[in-house]
């Protein structure tokens, strides 16, 4: 029975738990989101994350779509260039989401301005992005009507409306 319990200590701790992309993702602006950082390797994307997600058939550059529940639109993205990340976004409003000051999807756009101050803003299809410059990362805060919607950061020069 003790070599049975030791066999499967042993194999417990080999085995690391599932990945997922966060429930609660915090975004760190010209950092990261959701613990995944620009220049990010796949197989480090999947480890992190796991292999649960689907690939856009009909973007510009190849993006992975990891989802909450299957067929439902919340969830986190990645974009791809050459092998490495280039971007990672929220999709839909994931619950839980923040930054490191405080500032929740779901926020109105003026919480955005008092914690980040006056950031420029790029028009996009029916919503905006106000964008944090950074010399090696785009940090972009996206606004649907007075609310906070979504977090992106990208390498710069990058299409901020997706």
């Amino acid at each position: 029975m003790r070599l049975v319990a030791a066999a499967a200590a042993t194999l417990a701790l080999a085995v690391p738990a599932a990945a997922a992309p966060p429930g609660a993702g915090v975004l760190v602006p010209g950092r990261s989101l959701g613990g995944i950082q620009l220049g990010t390797t796949k197989p480090e994307v999947e480890r992190r994350w796991g292999r649960a997600y689907g690939v856009c058939s009909n973007c510009p550059r190849e993006t992975w779509y990891f989802n909450y529940y299957a067929f439902q639109p919340r969830g986190a993205g990645v974009e791809w260039r050459g092998g490495r990340l280039v971007a990672v976004f929220t999709v839909y409003q994931p619950l839980g989401w923040r930054t490191p000051k405080g500032l929740e999807l779901g926020d109105s756009s003026q919480r955005l301005t008092a914690l980040y101050g006056p950031l420029r803003v790029v028009a996009c299809d029916g919503y905006s992005a106000h964008v944090l410059e950074g010399r090696k990362a785009t940090t972009a805060f996206y606004v649907l009507g007075d609310r906070l919607w979504a977090f992106g950061l990208s390498r710069p020069g990058l299409r901020l409306c997706r």
